[in-house]
């Protein structure tokens, strides 16, 4: 999947932000709406010169609420927010460079104890903010690796992680670096955090989770899928191709 994702897409340029805090923010606001809308409040922050630990941490919490109101469930993920820096400012000094220099696993378990926060949203800090080795599942990766028949229904989040974590792991993993196939989606240009170097095996999920969002959002549909025009038709199993 990755090979033939690579080869007719190229870079995905994921996540879209000019500082790691600015991934934070994105994965926090993003929860329950589309991308979009946490642009919008994106945007707001930056309007209003907040989008920052400083900014985020001295505005008052109605004002915080509003400048986000775009995100959906506003006022939960403003207090999401002003808690993710208190915890920033109570364990590291305030600092994201601090907070990143600790272990993958440990501070997994930190993430994962504040409010707010699960799996994805840990895995996606963890990954495009802090470049660690971890794979990032969400509903687009779910419901393609179920249509493919790679996991059944009832599969967890860590099962599944761990399943493509190992499969990406392979040495021959890098893909071509022409690009063949069908059109390849728009994609965000190059930001300084998508930009940013990375361990080769960072950057292999980092790209594959943005290219199976890309089949989720283009073909994999929640009630219908195109597989017909599907880069990935090829590797369905043979039951299920029309």
């Amino acid at each position: 999947m990755y090979r033939k994702l690579s080869r007719a897409w190229g870079r995905q340029h994921w996540w879209p932000a000019e500082s790691a805090f600015e991934v934070i923010v994105g994965a926090i606001l993003t929860q329950n709406t589309s991308w979009t809308n946490v642009e919008r409040a994106m945007n707001s922050l930056r309007a209003a010169n907040r989008l920052s630990i400083r900014g985020i941490r001295s505005l008052a919490l109605p004002d915080l609420e509003q400048l986000i109101r775009s995100s959906g469930y506003f006022r939960q993920k403003a207090r999401r927010l002003k808690n993710f820096v208190a915890f920033l400012d109570e364990r590291y000094g305030g600092s994201v460079r601090q907070m990143f220099a600790t272990p993958t696993s440990e501070l997994r378990v930190e993430l994962l104890a504040q409010n707010g926060i699960g799996p994805e949203t840990a895995d996606s800090i963890l990954l495009y903010a802090g470049n660690h080795q971890i794979f990032v599942v969400d509903a687009y990766t779910r419901r393609i690796l179920e249509r493919h028949e790679v996991i059944g229904p009832g599969a967890k989040y860590d099962e599944i992680r761990g399943l493509v974590e190992r499969a990406l792991r392979c040495e021959d993993v890098a893909a071509a670096a022409e690009i063949t196939g069908p059109p390849a989606p728009t994609v965000h240009p190059p930001s300084a955090m998508s930009a940013v170097e990375r361990a080769q095996l960072v950057q292999v999920y980092n790209e594959m989770h943005g290219l199976l969002v890309q089949v989720g959002k283009h073909y994999c549909h929640k009630q219908e899928a195109n597989c017909e025009v599907c880069p990935l038709r090829s590797l369905l199993p043979d039951s299920l191709k029309k």
